[in-house]
């Protein structure tokens, strides 16, 4: 079973995708499955439903009918969580490959020897089949990031690298997408990681009792068919159990908060010449086991 947000009336709902992807019930109709009267806000789903619940939920999903919930065939997903309450945490030069690549570039050369984080407004989140704005009069390098996300669940400040697996909800798939001239010019990250439509996700959240770490997933980008990243997330320089660690030391993590996790090798700006997004370019992040996102790179009307 996979939790999602889609479209019910056009209005955002929270809700379950059952384990073969045929059927969707909101939040409300999989509680009444168990008695349990839960909001259709993914978000105070997450923060609200207790271990017992969620595991009691998975059960009764994939034992009810074909006669409960609707068909998925039309349902329009949206991000899994289309307006996250705070900014997404980053993690930057995360993995090996994509360090040695990105080596004789200034200001990013040299394995990192703690986990770089950098912000992404909530305004960047988009769902698969939504466009990705060009944004062509402030920037001329727009660029992608395939990457792993993790969503925390159970919030708390201090946590044990022992415990952090406790702390997670799931896991999605997402595109830190860039504007590296203004990531260069303003001497960090956030404003070029930080424009609106900059952050595909989804299209279901996988919750961690169906995903127990260590895994090992495979993360894919392609643009115009042409893959351009492909990497395991066991090539992360810190695993998932020591970022959760190592953020949330003084800082308290909230259910909800977003983490993406860094990008593997093969990103535009360090090919030779570099090859940014451009207009009308289809843009493609897969991750084993989550799914895929599709976004093509627009000129939006402003």
């Amino acid at each position: 079973m996979f939790y999602i947000t889609f479209l019910d009336d056009d209005v955002p709902t929270g809700g379950v995708l059952t384990a073969d992807r045929k059927r969707v019930l909101s939040l409300t109709e999989a509680g009444a499955l168990i008695g349990c009267r839960f909001s259709n806000d993914l978000v105070q789903f997450i923060a609200t439903a207790t271990g017992e619940q969620m595991d009691e939920l998975a059960r009764a999903v994939d034992q009810s009918g074909t006669d409960v919930g609707r068909s998925a065939q039309n349902i329009h997903l949206q991000a899994p969580i289309p307006k996250p309450p705070r900014n997404l945490f980053c993690l930057g030069k995360n993995y090996a490959e994509h360090v040695k690549e990105i080596k004789n570039i200034p200001g990013l050369s040299g394995k990192p020897e703690a986990p770089i984080y950098f912000t992404k407004a909530p305004t960047t989140v988009i769902d698969s089949n939504a466009v990705i704005d060009r944004h062509s009069q402030v920037t001329d390098q727009v660029d992608y990031e395939a990457e792993l996300a993790v969503i925390i669940g159970t919030g708390g400040a201090d946590i044990p690298k022992d415990q952090a697996e406790s702390h997670i909800f799931g896991y999605t798939a997402a595109n830190d997408i860039t504007a590296r001239d203004l990531q260069a010019s303003h001497k960090q990250w956030f404003k070029g990681k930080s424009l609106d439509t900059f952050c595909p996700m989804g299209p279901v959240i996988v919750p961690r009792q169906d995903m127990p770490l260590p895994f090992d997933l495979g993360i894919r980008c392609s643009v115009n068919g042409s893959l351009r990243q492909e990497s395991t997330t066991s090539h992360m320089i810190f695993d998932i159990p020591t970022i959760i660690h190592d953020l949330s030391q003084g800082l308290t993590l909230m259910p909800g908060d977003i983490i993406l996790t860094g990008t593997p090798a093969g990103v535009g700006f360090a090919m030779k010449p570099p090859r940014f997004l451009q207009n009308f370019d289809s843009v493609l992040t897969q991750i084993d086991g989550i799914g895929e996102l599709l976004n093509v790179v627009m000129e939006l009307e402003k």
